[in-house]
């Protein structure tokens, strides 16, 4: 390491720990800030002390839980830089870089906005893309704008690097047309698709043409087995694939991962279809980084619930259930596993419209909210933008009388425990930032650990 480089990172560090010292998350975010302000270069730097190399995962949604999977399948074999607190823009990056000592391989998730730049900087071995979702238009614009941000920055991808991509996604698996190094996923188990697809999907035609794709089946929004009718354009062939996929409620789902090295049953701890796919995206990772097909299974199932995504918390005599959603698909997603396993009798939903939310908190008309409000008995809406949520529901159809309107998060978490039954659970469903505001509550009352000491960092 060079002088100015040792210099800049003791400063970063202390300033780090001082953070963390006063009680503050910001300690896993700040150190990054500052070298990212004084000399981005050093992350350049930074990356290249790792003598396996850096992989780096993105997407719109699963990005999380993709990286925290493919932790429990590489940590046995190496030490990891991973930003584990789910810090995944340059500065969470430049943090994650500086505090990898003794590491050998970057594991390092990245803000789909954030991935060209930090591709340039880190020189990935295997870049993982997941999906592209509408999410944020106020910040990102249309998904055709970061998938051409994608496709550059695929196009500069050293030719050895892996791109491992969901080929059930049109605009994803375009960017690995042509390349040799690739490793390309999807799911297939027809009796699993949806009747068509959502109003709400989105890449519905075709990347070639423009003619609309024929689905013969969707899985997740517009993910799936897509043709061209008009120019035969359609899903490549899949490398690493789910099949016979078989739901267990809210405790897990278990299917069969095939791959190019034969053939096992993986079950998860974690439930849905959307699981299902981060579970293919870690598994092709941990492939593409030579890990043995075993090896990635035994890795997938010691997996449990990322940050915020599906985490469970006791409280007394009862428990209640976290559950992120944040745009459209995800949070479609994450209600179609919520029917799937029981809707819970109580459901707590919180809105805020802050910068990593989005401003915009129209896409909430375009969540099907409806099944689920048909199971619940009484509903919690609170945030800053409660009062949306409770215009939606009502104009869904739910009963004004089981329906209440508690802004504050922490009376409304209070008020969905005191009304959910004994020995039951609670389903909380916030958007981003009341996510880590909850997660911010149950650390104060003793229910987890502070994000920034998970995995004993």
């Amino acid at each position: 390491m060079g002088a100015r480089l040792a210099l800049e990172a003791s400063a970063a560090r202390l300033v780090g720990r001082l953070s963390r010292a006063a009680g503050r998350g910001g300690g896993t975010t700040l150190p990054g800030k500052l070298v990212w302000k004084l000399d981005p270069a050093a992350v350049d730097a930074l990356a290249a002390r790792l003598d396996q190399g850096v992989a780096l995962v993105s997407g719109t949604n699963g990005k999380t839980t993709t990286t925290a999977m493919a932790s429990s399948i590489l940590a046995p074999t190496r030490t990891l830089a991973w930003n584990n607190s789910g810090a995944n823009l340059a500065s969470g990056i430049a943090s994650t870089l500086l505090d990898a000592d003794g590491a050998d391989l970057g594991l390092l998730e990245v803000d789909e906005f954030a991935l060209p730049e930090l591709m340039r900087r880190t020189h990935p071995r295997v870049v993982c893309l997941g999906n592209l979702f509408r999410d944020q238009l106020d910040r990102y614009g249309e998904l055709e704008h970061i998938a051409e941000r994608w496709r550059d920055a695929v196009a500069g991808l050293a030719p050895e690097a892996t791109l491992v991509a969901n080929a059930d996604d049109p605009l994803v698996a375009g960017l690995a047309e042509g390349r040799e190094s690739r490793l390309l996923f999807g799911v297939d188990d027809p009796r699993r698709a949806r009747n068509g697809l959502q109003h709400a999907s989105d890449s519905k035609y075709c990347i070639r043409c423009g003619h609309p794709y024929r689905y013969d089946a969707a899985y997740v929004g517009h993910l799936g087995a897509y043709r061209c009718e008009a120019c035969g354009h359609g899903r490549p062939p899949l490398d690493v694939a789910a099949r016979e996929i078989e739901p267990d409620g809210l405790d897990g789902v278990s299917f069969e991962l095939h791959a190019p090295d034969g053939s096992v049953r993986v079950r998860l701890a974690v439930p849905g279809l959307y699981n299902v796919y981060n579970a293919l995206a870690a598994a092709s990772l941990g492939l593409s980084l030579g890990v043995a097909l075993d090896d990635v299974v035994a890795g997938l199932e010691r997996f449990r619930a990322a940050f915020g995504r599906f985490e469970r918390f006791s409280v007394g005599d009862r428990g209640f259930l976290l559950l992120l959603v944040k745009n459209p698909a995800g949070a479609n997603e994450a209600l179609r596993t919520l029917e799937e396993g029981g809707v819970p009798p109580v459901l707590v939903v919180a809105l805020n419209d802050r910068i990593a939310d989005g401003r915009d908190v129209s896409w909430i008309w375009d969540v099907d909210f409806e099944p689920v409000l048909e199971g619940a008995e009484h509903i919690v809406v609170s945030g800053e933008r409660a009062a949306e949520l409770a215009l939606r529901f009502t104009y869904a159809g739910f009963p004004c009388e089981r329906l209440e309107l508690v802004s504050d998060l922490q009376a409304a978490l209070d008020r969905g425990l005191e009304l959910t039954p004994t020995g039951g659970e609670l389903a909380v469903l916030p958007t981003y930032t009341a996510m880590l505001e909850l997660r911010a509550i149950a650390t104060e009352r003793g229910l987890t650990r502070p994000y920034w000491e998970r995995d004993g960092r």
